[in-house]
């Protein structure tokens, strides 16, 4: 680390050091222990301006305690939103979420960093309210960040706080359109609340016309963004077997030609399902910690409402780029498959 680098840091933390006490409690679910990483991680996101990092940080701690994101994971029984107020059985709408919007940690790469599968292309988002969808993924990151990595960084010796994404493209259709709003969403809260969390986007099983759409896409990145995003051949078996091994690739990347699916024969192979072991374990610790701290704090009912800031110039740039490439494709081709997500602008 340079001499900038760690002045930038030192600066930081007396800043940081003057927050009052709810955001300090806040914070320590931030950083983990590992505050060095997380300030360089703000840091990074804000080209090293101490100040502008330090309001981004504080801005997240303020975010945090406002929609009580340390409860999160704590929050597993809702009741229906503008219904009759049944209960949901929490079972089923859990597996219906993770049935539309398709996520998992297939493994860990051989340095120890989290694999996380993303299904870009077969994601529909129609099984439940946004409001469910903003709340899985948040909950997704909260167990990452508490639970995943620093099992990672005692496991292997050392800080992991980041992880690699795979993004499985398949299947991409122009009925994803009407998903970019959700995406602009998820992006804004993951620019602004946990940004620099991912070392390296794989992008697999890519349609003919993506590549057009990344030309016009890619210009929009911030560079270090672009630095991470590795377009890879076919299904990125044989470049993924490079950084990890084959029982932590996800199931789409195991064989050429495999694609993605909503549903496997056997669930604990599609880390998507919520058969896989990730999604029971994390469904299990949810559910243990709504039983620890419901006696204590009564979780709010219905649907989980985060309040999200206006998505920056940039996202909704990117958004509009993208519906319009979409739609250039679409009408002027005949194409259904097309560049959809690629929500990783600033993460």
């Amino acid at each position: 680390m340079g001499i900038v680098s760690q002045e930038a840091i030192k600066q930081f933390q007396a800043l940081m050091d003057q927050v009052d006490e709810p955001l300090k409690r806040t914070f320590q679910n931030v950083h983990q222990g590992y505050l060095l990483e997380t300030f360089g991680r703000f840091l990074k996101a804000r080209e090293w301006n101490v100040s502008k990092a330090h309001k981004m940080l504080v801005d997240c701690l303020n975010w945090r305690v406002q929609n009580e994101i340390d409860n999160i994971l704590a929050m597993l029984t809702f009741l229906e939103s503008y219904s009759s107020q049944k209960p949901i059985v929490p079972t089923e709408l859990y597996r219906s979420v993770r049935d539309s919007q398709l996520i998992g940690l297939s493994g860990y790469s051989r340095e120890g960093l989290p694999v996380f599968a993303i299904g870009v292309g077969l994601s529909t988002f129609d099984k439940a309210s946004v409001h469910y969808y903003v709340q899985s993924h948040i909950q997704i990151n909260e167990y990452r960040d508490c639970i995943i990595l620093p099992s990672a960084s005692r496991k292997y010796g050392k800080p992991i706080t980041t992880c690699v994404k795979v993004l499985d493209m398949t299947g991409l259709k122009l009925s994803a359109l009407s998903q970019i709003k959700l995406l602009t969403i998820i992006s804004t809260i993951d620019d602004l609340n946990y940004p620099e969390k991912t070392n390296t986007y794989y992008i697999v099983n890519a349609p003919y016309i993506f590549s057009a759409c990344w030309k016009v896409v890619k210009p929009l990145l911030q560079e270090r963004t672009r630095k991470k995003v590795q377009v890879l051949s076919g299904c990125g078996r044989d470049e993924l077997l490079k950084i990890m091994d084959y029982g932590s690739l996800p199931h789409f990347c195991k064989r050429e030609g495999s694609g993605s699916s909503r549903h496997s024969q056997n669930g604990a192979e599609n880390c998507f399902s919520l058969d896989h072991h990730f999604h029971q374990q994390l469904y299990n610790y949810i559910k243990q910690q709504s039983l620890i701290k419901e006696p204590v704090h009564p979780m709010k009912q219905g649907s989980f409402h985060v309040d999200v800031p206006e998505p920056a110039a940039e996202g909704t740039q990117i958004a509009k780029t993208i519906e319009s490439e979409f739609n250039k494709y679409g009408n002027g081709n005949g194409l259904s498959d097309s560049l959809d997500d690629l929500k990783i602008n600033g993460d």
